[in-house]
């Protein structure tokens, strides 16, 4: 993969630099676009179909820089570039686009449809929201479930920890002679009898979601 100490152009201002000049502008073209379909995705999958677009969106300039590199790979180094611009540590910059790297192709080898409609935007169109569009009935990425989750989180880590700190200070209370692996395991106990039921319930409840959602495998982003 292109390193960040990309090719200059003729010009000699840096490769990497203009297309994450070309990138920023085409996002702030396209964010309002999409805010005007009050999508409603899971954060991680937005954040993640915008970045792997961005890569397309650069991939697309470096073919017009005459790069003696991989104008594909040289897309995903501006974007490590711009991430760590935005504030990421380096190292993390690095995890993220292994990630993305990996998620950035399908089964048969091609584009995902992020990348491919990135590659082929062009100024002004509505080529992100065109992507988003194609996932927008799609229960596995949507905030809802998200929502869902992460209140079940809560429900199971502080419901949990409160069964376990109650049952620990009765014990203690109203079983003073009671030995100290004994209270641990009564609050552990306690803390299982309320996490495991609702780890259930909720499972039940994802399984019906997807059920009711449509039974059609999309592709990744």
């Amino acid at each position: 993969m292109t390193t960040m100490d990309d090719t200059k152009t003729d010009s000699g201002t840096n490769a990497i630099d203009i297309c994450v000049q070309h990138a920023r502008k085409t996002l702030e073209s396209q964010l309002p676009r999409i805010k005007d379909k009050g999508y409603d995705f899971a954060p991680q999958f937005r954040q993640m179909t915008i970045q792997l677009y961005l890569v397309g969106v650069m991939w697309r300039c470096g073919e017009g820089l005459g790069l003696s590199t991989n104008a594909r790979d040289h897309g995903f180094a501006a974007l490590q570039a711009m991430l760590i611009a935005d504030g990421m540590s380096k190292k993390q910059a690095q995890q993220r686009i292994a990630f993305l790297n990996n998620m950035s192709r399908v089964e048969d080898g091609s584009d995902t449809l992020a990348i491919a409609a990135g590659h082929e935007a062009v100024p002004d169109d509505d080529s992100l929201a065109m992507v988003f569009d194609e996932y927008r009935d799609e229960i596995r990425v949507s905030g809802s479930l998200w929502r869902f989750y992460e209140r079940g989180k809560k429900i199971m880590f502080i419901g949990g920890a409160a069964a376990a700190f109650v049952t620990i200070w009765a014990v203690t209370i109203f079983l003073p002679k009671t030995e100290g692996i004994d209270v641990l395991a009564a609050g552990l106990l306690a803390a299982t009898l309320v996490v495991l039921p609702t780890f259930l319930i909720g499972l039940v409840i994802y399984r019906t979601k997807i059920k009711k959602s449509n039974q059609t495998t999309l592709p990744p982003p």
